[in-house]
C-alpha cells in the first residue's frame, strides 16, 4: 500500500510512523518549509510530537506531486480550518481511486458544514473515511493500546480502512454513522475545553464529572437534530473521546480551558503554543447549528461567552448552576 499522509502536526506524524509500521510505503507531505525541514534534518518532529523518531523510510516532502504520485491511500491529517483550502490545493494531484481517510475533528466556521461535506464539495468525493475516537498522537506513536472507529457511507470502504491501520496496537472498528462520529469528534473539544476551565478554576472531581455527563447530552441532542444516532455518542467517537479528551495532561483543548481558567486570555495561550485547540474555533459553529437546529446547549453558550465575549469563567458556573430546574431527562 502507498500511502501519504498530509500534514505533519502530531497526529499526522503519528499515522504515518503508525503505517510504515503496518507495512505501508509512506510519504508525509507538509505545506511549509519550517515544518518540513527539521524532520528531514533531524527524523524527529522535536514541535509536536518530540521523541518519536520518524524512519528514514518516511519519506517527507513539501512537493504536492511527488506526494501525490501514484498514492493509493490519502491520509487528510490537517486542522479543520485548513481541510477546504488543502483539499482544493491537491485536488489536481490526488489518484482518482485513492482511499481518502480524514482525521480532523471540527466543523467549519463559515459553513458550519462537517469534515466530509467540505472533502464532498472539494474533491467530489463522498467516500471519504473518518477516523476517529480516543486516540492522542503521543501514544499511538509509541504503540500505546488504541482503539477507534473508522466511519464511511460505504462499508466496502470503512473495511479498507479497518484492514490498513489495525494492528496489535492499534484497534479500528467500522461504523456508518459518519455524522454521528464528526459531531463526537468535534463537539467533544468544546466540553473538554470547559472541562479545563474547571481545572483552572480548581473543582474537583463531582464537578468536572457533571460537566461531562451534561456535555455529553448536549453532543447528542445536537448531533440527533443534524442526523446522526443517539448510540454513536455512546461509543468510542463520542463518550471515548469526550473522556479522554476531557482528563488527559495531552489534550490541547483540556490544557487551553485551564489556561483560562487559571486567568490568562485568548490571545495570550494562542500565542504562546503552535499546538491547535480544534474546540475555540469549534464552539462558533457549534453556536451556529444550536441556533439554527434550535437545540438547547447551556455549556457550549457558556464556553462560547467566555472566549468570545470575555465573560467570566466563574460567573459562567454560577449561571449554569443556577438555571431553572428540571428533569435531567427532558
Amino acid at each position: 500500500m502507498n500511502a501519504t499522509v498530509i500534514g505533519t502536526g502530531g497526529w499526522g506524524t503519528a499515522l504515518a510512523v503508525l503505517l510504515r509500521g503496518n507495512g505501508c510505503h509512506v510519504r508525509l507531505w507538509g505545506r511549509l518549509e519550517e515544518e518540513v525541514g527539521p524532520i528531514l534534518a533531524t527524523r524527529e518532529n522535536k514541535l509536536l510530537l518530540p521523541g518519536v523518531r520518524v524512519p528514514d523510510e518516511i519519506a517527507v516532502t513539501l512537493d504536492d506531486a511527488a506526494a501525490l504520485s501514484g498514492a493509493e491511500m490519502v491520509v487528510l491529517a490537517v486542522p479543520s480550518h485548513g481541510m477546504r483550502t488543502i483539499c482544493s490545493r491537491l485536488r489536481p494531484n490526488i489518484p482518482a481511486g485513492a482511499l481518502l481517510v480524514h482525521v480532523a475533528k471540527g466543523i467549519e466556521n463559515e459553513t458550519a458544514k462537517r469534515m466530509s461535506e467540505v472533502v464532498l464539495e472539494e474533491l467530489r468525493r463522498d467516500d471519504v473515511v473518518v477516523l476517529s475516537g480516543p486516540s492522542h498522537a503521543e501514544e499511538v506513536a509509541r504503540g500505546v493500546p488504541t482503539a477507534l472507529v473508522a466511519a464511511s457511507v460505504y462499508e466496502t470502504r470503512a473495511v479498507q480502512a479497518q484492514d490498513i491501520f489495525m494492528n496489535e496496537r492499534f484497534r479500528v472498528y467500522t461504523h456508518d454513522d459518519v455524522a454521528g462520529v464528526e459531531f463526537g469528534g468535534a463537539m467533544k473539544n468544546v466540553v473538554a475545553l470547559a472541562a479545563g476551565l474547571c481545572d483552572g478554576i480548581g473543582f474537583g472531581d463531582n464537578t468536572k464529572a457533571a460537566l461531562c455527563t451534561r456535555g455529553l447530552a448536549e453532543m447528542t441532542r445536537l448531533g440527533l437534530a443534524r442526523g446522526a444516532r443517539a448510540e454513536t455518542f455512546s461509543g468510542l467517537s463520542g463518550l471515548g473521546d469526550l473522556m479522554v479528551t476531557a482528563f488527559s495532561r495531552h489534550s490541547r483543548n483540556r490544557k487551553f480551558g485551564e489556561r483560562l481558567g487559571k486567568g490568562e486570555t485568548v490571545q495570550q495561550i494562542q500565542a504562546s503554543t503552535k499546538a491547535v485547540a480544534e474546540g475555540v474555533r469549534t464552539v462558533k459553529s457549534v453556536q451556529q447549528l444550536a441556533h439554527r437546529c434550535g437545540v438547547e446547549m447551556p455549556i457550549a453558550r457558556e464556553v462560547y461567552a467566555i472566549i468570545y465575549a470575555g465573560k467570566s469563567p466563574r460567573q459562567a458556573v454560577r449561571d449554569l448552576m443556577t438555571r431553572e430546574a428540571k428533569p435531567e431527562f427532558d
